[in-house]
Parts: C-alpha cells; sequence; structure tokens
C-alpha cells in the first residue's frame, strides 16, 4: 500500500490563515498527477506552527477530501508520547491508513527512550505506524539495531529514512526483514536508494512536480529502470534547488510561480530570499515545468 511517490503536502495559507479551497485544490491537483499517497501534517506542511485544532482538521480534511482514492498518512508524531499516542488515535477515528510517527525531539533519547516511545504508541493505536527517522532535525538518529526490534512490534510497519545515509537500507532490511517498508526522505537519493532496496519516497518535490515524480516510481514499479533514471536526472535540479534554503521556503516560491497556493509562510520560517528564488526559476526552467503565472506569489486556485 505505501509505495511510489508519496506527497509530503504543504499547508496554504492565505493571511495568516489556513486556505481551505487550496488545500481541497492542491489534493485534486495530486490525484490527477497519479500521486501514490499523501502525508498530512509533516514537516514540508510547517506542523511545528500548526495549533492542536488546525493540525487535526488539516488530518480529517485531508481524509474526507481524498475519498480513499491513494492511502493518507497522518502525521502524529511529537516529543511528548502520550500527545503522540492522542493524536495517532485520532488518525485512527476519522480513517487514516498510517501514521507518520518523527522521532522525538529535543529530548534527545536514549536508544530504550526510542524503543518505549514507538512501543507505548503501537500498543495504544491499532494503527500502521512509519518511523520517521531524521537526524539533521532531531539531533537522535535510531540504529538499524533499534529498528529492527521496533520491526517486530505489531502495527510498526516502515520507516521514512532521511539520514542520508544509503548504506542504511540493506542494514535495516537485515535487521528489519524483507516486508518492512522503506521509503527515502531525501528526494535527491531516490534513485540509488531505490536500488538498495528501498519501495518509494515522500517527497517534498511532488508538491511541484507530481506527475514527474509519479512517473519515475511507475517505470521503476515496471521494471524499466533506465527511463526511471532518465525522470530522476530530469527531477534533480528541483531536487537541489528546493533544499537551497530551509523546507518548505524554496517549496512555496516554487508552488506560487506555478500558481498552485500563495508564497506564504509562518514565522519564523520567511519567503525564500531572492538568491534561492532565482535558483527555483532556474530549476523550473531546466525540468521543464510550465510556468502557468508568472507573477510569483500570486495564487490561481483558491
Amino acid at each position: 500500500m505505501f509505495r511510489g511517490s508519496i506527497t509530503a503536502l504543504i499547508t496554504p495559507f492565505k493571511n495568516g490563515e489556513i486556505d481551505w479551497n487550496t488545500f481541497d485544490n492542491l489534493i485534486e491537483h495530486q490525484i490527477e498527477s497519479g500521486t501514490h499517497g499523501l502525508v498530512a501534517c509533516g514537516t514540508t506542511a510547517e506542523s511545528p506552527t500548526l495549533t492542536h485544532d488546525e493540525h487535526q482538521h488539516i488530518l480529517q480534511r485531508c481524509v474526507s477530501a481524498v475519498k480513499g482514492r491513494i492511502p493518507v498518512i497522518a502525521g502524529t508524531g511529537s516529543n511528548n508520547t502520550q500527545t503522540s499516542v492522542e493524536m495517532t488515535a485520532y488518525a485512527r477515528q476519522i480513517g487514516a491508513d498510517a501514521a507518520l510517527v518523527v522521532t522525538p525531539y529535543y529530548n534527545k533519547p536514549t536508544q530504550e527512550g526510542l524503543y518505549a516511545h514507538y512501543h507505548t504508541i503501537a500498543g495504544a493505536v491499532n494503527l500502521p505506524l512509519i518511523i520517521y527517522n531524521i537526524p539533521g532535525r532531531c539531533v537522535i538518529d535510531m540504529t538499524p539495531e533499534t529498528m529492527g526490534r521496533l520491526a517486530r512490534i505489531p502495527h510498526i510497519v516502515g520507516v521514512k529514512d532521511a539520514t542520508g545515509d544509503l548504506t542504511r537500507v540493506k542494514k535495516q532490511t537485515a535487521t528489519c526483514g524483507g516486508d518492512f517498508i522503506q521509503l527515502s526522505g531525501e528526494d535527491g537519493m531516490i534513485y540509488d536508494f531505490l536500488e538498495q532496496g528501498g519501495v518509494g519516497c515522500i517527497s517534498v518535490t511532488s508538491n511541484i512536480a507530481p506527475a514527474l515524480c509519479a512517473q519515475m516510481h511507475n517505470s521503476w514499479i515496471a521494471g524499466d529502470k533506465a527511463k526511471a533514471k532518465q525522470y530522476h536526472a530530469q527531477l534533480m535540479p528541483l531536487h537541489n534547488a528546493l533544499f537551497c534554503e530551509s523546507s518548505p521556503q524554496p517549496a512555496k516560491y516554487a508552488a506560487s510561480r506555478l500558481g498552485l497556493c500563495l508564497n506564504e509562510l509562518r514565522l519564523p520560517l520567511l519567503r525564500a530570499s531572492e538568491e534561492a528564488c532565482k535558483i527555483v526559476d532556474d530549476a523550473l526552467a531546466r525540468t521543464g515545468l510550465v510556468v502557468q503565472n508568472s507573477n510569483a506569489g500570486q495564487a490561481v486556485h483558491g
């Protein structure tokens, strides 16, 4: 169920509030473009700046809008285990297909603490859980050995791996088993990640080029590695550009250039710098995407 191009949805804002009409349009655009799944309230959604009510409303709205057409993975992680349990239970209640649970940030738990955190959530809620291991943002790194212990717990089904270490794929296969779902959290490494045994990507880039990202994965799934590699090469300028500053600053700008949403973020994130915007503009051109609206920051939808 969880493979291919899975978009970590941005959250569109307008005058400081969530732009719900545009949010609905983004979901339809993703589905029409062939995206294989959606993540709501991940890091790309600026989840640290969402209120508890907004977080729940986004999850509910996403599940309701998708109507079962593709899987919805709910971002439910927190550095408070009880909060993670409650949010994961809410995700199950509204019909999400899985929960993406980030390693606890700031607390810096030990490996035993990480094990206890996920064991507690999995024991409390009957919903597939995907571990989100991103040491660059959370400081803590889950080892393949700890992940292997967790993989033996019912409902813990996979990982979004944003370590940037391709050797992790085979190491995690060895400790977690071949059925453990490994999704890349690094757009620029996705082809190599698939080569190592991964099955998909939770992607920032697919907010901007959903059809190309989906086609890349479709080619891989069909066994056409050469075609998949061509798509990957075509997308590389965009992969690089969207991380030239703190994500999702460049992605929000790129989305605004394509008329998908306004170029609006919540503090402490700012609009992409002038230099970053030039990098994104160049990448959009090199990737072959058609700019629907030449006035940056203006939305066609919503």
